[in-house]
């Protein structure tokens, strides 16, 4: 039975070519671009599950609340007493604590010298926690001694080639410390939240910094923290304890306020922090898991259009196909043997349609990896999973694609049908009609959500930030050059491509991550700020550098040494947060911060410090006393390549041995919205799929309308009809359909994107631009598309249309 149902679909897909083409080609391309999109979601479904004990690991957060119970600054990281004390404190719990600390750290052995940044110094216990695989040295042993150091094997092949690296020396922060290759590991699969290249004793820290300098430190919130809990565990129970925990380790502040009244630790289990965890600070760079349900349903959403191409022209087809049913029925066929026909026919259509769609993403794949920033494959990737892929998308779009054509066509009565085929409704809103507007729904709403999207990109990029962001040059700073400070400024001022030289502890373009406890004269008296104020430290020259105006007050004056050590500059979000009723008014009020006593010089305006997706925070600047992390200099955009070549030279002299790296703020600013550039691309490249499939079945619906209307066609052109009147007759119903699916998509589209802008504390209002380019280009494409069809039709001669028989 089965091979004759197939003889017979082999037959119609030859006798029918155009037909047969529109559809292996709309339901190729639905399918490859379903399977792209699907290859990344699994991707990033499958971070960190190749731990053997993936279901028991989780990491550990801190929070700072302001009195208001709201969350001012959540990290990733904890300080380093933490991992040993909730180990303690929770026996039989938490089974093993690890830490991790990245460091920047230049790694050199003969002539190489790298600077290397997946550097981390760790506990000796990490191999118990984490899967990674050692291939030489003993995991329990190999991290205990210190400047111990465990590498990867592509790292062990950078510095050592084919040699064993087993007992080789590589010197630290040229020469500081010599670390010994105790073992060689796998190189951490790319599917995990972090990476590192080298994992070195903590031992080595504890010596450097002293144990117990380290167990003392609550400040230092640089580690990221993960423990083993048993398993079956919910961590929640843990999670519950953790108030109490903090409660008899943290002091109680002046005003008798409890820890965790200010304070929270969050655990997050291991598998869910590449999609779901946001924040301040984070080990490596995470998804999201919006984009993945984004990216879902865009891939369903094109599949579904080229469904619906399928089920239109098979539909379409049935007056053709009605005799074909009739006789069958009449020989006594059952209907159950008529759907299985056509289904099989539909899942036929399918096979031939993947094995296209295979091919194309064969070829599509090094674009998208490099889209995505992925390595992605078809034959590497999870092979059960890619057999469960191809198998259930065949199987989707051929019971999908081929129900409805199997039952509508089936359920024909021999007698009518052979009576005479029942001409199609010319006017009718049959649900060829509604399946139509479907598919011009989903293929306007993604041209529009392009659209909206950019507009947004263009606002974060264009947007005043309230500091003259252009040609800001960042170096990175160290001990020696901040010592001799004075001399490497004036030595760079005399360069005339640099304009000015300025310090600082954080760059415009980077996270507020540093903060500190904070009082203010307020109403004649010193009150203690409930409420986070990040500080930043710089130089005397930090506001004319970057160009950020004053509100109220002065600048720091380096002829005044006072200000070095008393003078404060807040923000006007600072100022507000404080209850001052000016800018003005702030200007000479006692405010202290950490240790530092003095009076508030000066009110800057607010600028935007970091992206768009954060709100201006509260910030206070005074001169550094030592913290300064970066060299911030503007540059003569004249002479921005002599100027580099003279900083590349200079380097050599005031960091030898570290390779010269920096960065322009523009270029950081821009980075900070990569993933809505990402989107915006992703959006853009399936809403032109989407429109080239939607585009691909009108074309066909249009030929078989043009076909059945053939013989009106002739009759009206004998009576007079001109090729306009003609065309006017075929392409508006069509173009009705169009415009229904705009106005069906533009309230929705408005509401997902007016959500979507939810995530941006600064965004653009929603323009009516792009909802007319979207609802101008769909009504474009079926004008072109069916337009074909129409004038064909219409510039036939109406002597063949007569010849024809009924």
């Amino acid at each position: 039975m089965f091979k004759n149902y197939f003889k017979i679909a082999v037959r119609n897909m030859l006798g029918q070519k155009a037909y047969s083409f529109i559809n292996i080609a709309g339901l190729a391309t639905g399918m490859a671009a379903c399977i792209l999109i699907l290859l990344f979601v699994h991707d990033e479904l499958s971070y960190d599950k190749y731990h053997d004990k993936s279901d028991q690991i989780v990491r550990v957060s801190r929070a700072w609340k302001n009195i208001d119970g709201e969350t001012s600054l959540h990290l990733g990281h904890v300080a380093p007493p933490f991992g040993p004390l909730l180990k303690n404190d929770f026996e039989g719990i938490v089974l093993n604590a690890v830490r991790f600390l990245n460091y920047t750290a230049l790694i050199g052995y003969e002539e190489k010298k790298i600077q290397e940044r997946q550097f981390y110094f760790v506990d000796q216990d990490v191999f118990d926690v984490f899967s990674w695989k050692m291939i030489q040295g003993d995991p329990k042993t190999a991290l205990k001694a210190p400047n111990s150091l465990v590498i990867t094997q592509s790292t062990a092949k950078k510095y050592f080639g084919n040699s064993d690296p087993m007992g080789k020396v590589l010197n630290f922060e040229n020469h500081q410390a010599d670390m010994k290759v105790t073992g060689v590991m796998e190189d951490i699969p790319r599917n995990s939240h972090f990476t590192a290249d080298f994992l070195c004793s903590f031992k080595t820290l504890e010596d450097f910094f002293g144990l117990e300098n380290l167990m003392s430190n609550w400040g230092s919130n640089n580690y990221s923290t993960y423990l083993l809990l048993p398993e079956d565990y919910n961590h929640m129970e843990l999670q519950a304890r953790l108030g109490d925990f903090l409660n008899s380790h943290l002091n109680t502040g002046s005003d008798g306020t409890k820890p965790s009244e200010y304070n929270e630790l969050t655990l997050w289990p291991i598998t869910d922090i590449h999609l779901h965890s946001h924040l301040d600070s984070e080990i490596g760079e995470n998804g999201d898991i919006v984009y993945i349900y984004i990216f879902t349903i865009i891939a369903l959403l094109t599949l579904t259009i080229a469904c619906i191409n399928f089920m239109n022209l098979s539909t379409a087809r049935s007056v053709k196909r009605g005799k074909e049913v009739g006789l069958r029925k009449v020989m006594g066929a059952f209907r159950t043997t008529i759907i299985r026909q056509f289904l099989t026919e539909s899942i036929l259509f399918a096979v031939i349609s993947l094995a296209l769609a295979v091919i194309i993403v064969h070829l599509m794949l090094p674009w998208f990896n490099n889209f995505v920033q992925k390595e992605l494959s078809i034959t590497q990737n999870d092979s059960l999973f890619i057999l469960y892929l191809l198998s259930g998308i065949t199987l989707f779009v051929g019971l999908a694609a081929g129900s409805y054509p199997a039952l509508f066509l089936s359920k024909f009565q021999p007698v009518n049908i052979l009576k005479g085929p029942k001409k199609p409704n010319k006017n009718g809103f049959n649900l060829r009609s509604v399946l139509v507007v479907i598919q011009f729904c989903i293929s306007t709403g993604l041209i529009i959500s392009v659209g909206l999207i950019q507009d947004q990109l263009q606002y974060m990029r264009t947007k005043a930030l309230g500091f003259n962001k252009d040609n800001l040059l960042v170096l990175p700073m160290s001990d020696d050059i901040y010592n001799q400070y004075e001399s490497v400024r004036a030595r760079l001022l005399r360069q005339p491509g640099i304009n000015s030289v300025t310090i600082t502890s954080r760059v415009p373009s980077g996270r507020l991550l540093d903060s500190g406890g904070a009082a203010a004269q307020v109403d004649g008296e010193m009150k203690q700020i409930q409420f986070r104020i990040a500080d930043v430290h710089v130089d005397h020259d930090f506001l004319s550098s970057f160009e950020i105006p004053l509100r109220a007050g002065r600048d720091f004056n380096v002829n005044l040494a006072s200000d070095s050590t008393e003078a404060f500059i807040l923000n006007e979000a600072a100022v507000k947060a404080i209850g001052w009723q000016s800018n003005k008014e702030a200007v000479g009020k006692e405010f202290k911060y950490r240790q530092r006593e003095g009076r508030v010089i000066g009110v800057m305006e607010d600028f935007h410090f970091e992206s768009l997706h954060q709100r201006i925070a509260p910030i206070v600047f005074f001169i550094s006393s030592g913290r300064s992390r970066s060299i911030a200099m503007r540059v003569n955009p004249a002479h921005k390549e002599e100027t580099l070549a003279y900083l590349k030279e200079q380097w050599s002299y005031l960091r030898p041995g570290f390779p010269f790296t920096h960065y322009w703020v523009e270029d950081r600013l821009n980075e900070q919205y990569g993933n809505e550039d990402r989107l915006a691309n992703l959006i853009q490249y399936f809403s032109g799929l989407a429109i080239f499939i939607a585009a691909l079945g009108l074309f066909g619906l249009a030929s078989f309308t043009a076909e059945q209307r053939f013989k009106e066609i002739g009759i009206r052109k004998v009576l007079g009809a001109s090729v306009s009147q003609i065309l006017l007759l075929l392409t508006r119903g069509f173009t009705l359909l169009v415009i229904i699916a705009f106005l069906i998509a533009c309230p929705l589209t408005w509401y997902f994107m007016e959500d979507w802008l939810g995530n941006f504390a600064y965004q653009t209002s929603i323009s009516i631009v792009p909802f007319l380019w979207g609802g101008g280009l769909a009504v474009l494409m079926a004008w072109i598309t069916v337009g074909y069809q129409s004038v064909r039709a219409a510039s036939s001669n109406p002597v063949d249309a007569l010849r024809q028989e009924s």
